[in-house]
């Protein structure tokens, strides 16, 4: 059976999902790297001399959350298209009910955690600006960029990759929301037909006399 239109958009949709998941996971990747390993995300700068520094930063499981659920996300976008691309033209296979079931079970929990990977990314970035205009060394957090911190090399271009990482992530969060959807449509697409008549119904009343022969009328 071939894929319905549905399906087919949804496939569209986790391709988006991937890319906007492998970005986000790429970038904060990156940003850790600059800090040494570190995890700029709710950190303290502090003023070194003529220079900054991350004097407190977060937890590094704090980065390796963020990171990690936009990747494995993006994993799992990428082996579900390959999967229903191999089905389809291969076993023509179809979704059936218990697969929809647990395709919206992980699509609401995937749904959930890009929100609050958004947020951390969107609070956690925020936090750090405020500590950094607070040393009184710069005015915004991008001319942070063009200020050496300490050790040399660290924070190269930290704040344009948070950007990026977070309009990613908002982006991903939309594309989630799009997914589960085209499967609560799907759902009840796959529901409708089975729901019970109500009586007096006219395909139920041509269903019943298939059964046990049309009713005699009596005047």
């Amino acid at each position: 059976m071939a894929l319905s239109w549905l399906q087919r958009f949804e496939l569209v949709v986790f391709q988006a999902a991937f890319l906007c998941g492998a970005v986000t996971a790429a970038t904060l990747t990156r940003i850790q790297g600059s800090f040494s390993g570190s995890c700029p995300l709710y950190g303290v700068a502090a003023k070194n001399g003529s220079s900054l520094a991350l004097s407190r930063p977060s937890a590094p499981s704090l980065c390796y959350f963020v990171a990690g659920v936009p990747g494995l996300l993006a994993l799992y976008c990428l082996l579900s298209v390959l999967f229903w691309i191999y089905s389809s033209c291969i076993e023509d296979s179809h979704r059936g009910p218990i697969g929809l079931h647990i395709a919206l079970a992980i699509s609401a929990i995937a749904t959930f955690l890009v929100l609050v990977s958004a947020c951390i990314l969107r609070f956690g970035t925020s936090s750090l600006c405020k500590s950094i205009v607070s040393v009184n060394i710069t005015n915004s957090c991008s001319e942070a960029q063009k200020i050496p911190w300490t050790p040399p090399g660290t924070a190269l271009q930290f704040y344009s990759n948070l950007h990026n990482a977070e309009t990613s992530s908002w982006v991903n969060l939309g594309l989630w929301c799009v997914v589960l959807v085209l499967q609560v449509v799907q759902w009840k697409s796959e529901v409708a037909p089975c729901w019970p008549l109500e009586r007096g119904h006219p395909a139920r009343s041509s269903e019943a006399d298939s059964l046990v022969g049309p009713r005699l009328s009596y005047s």
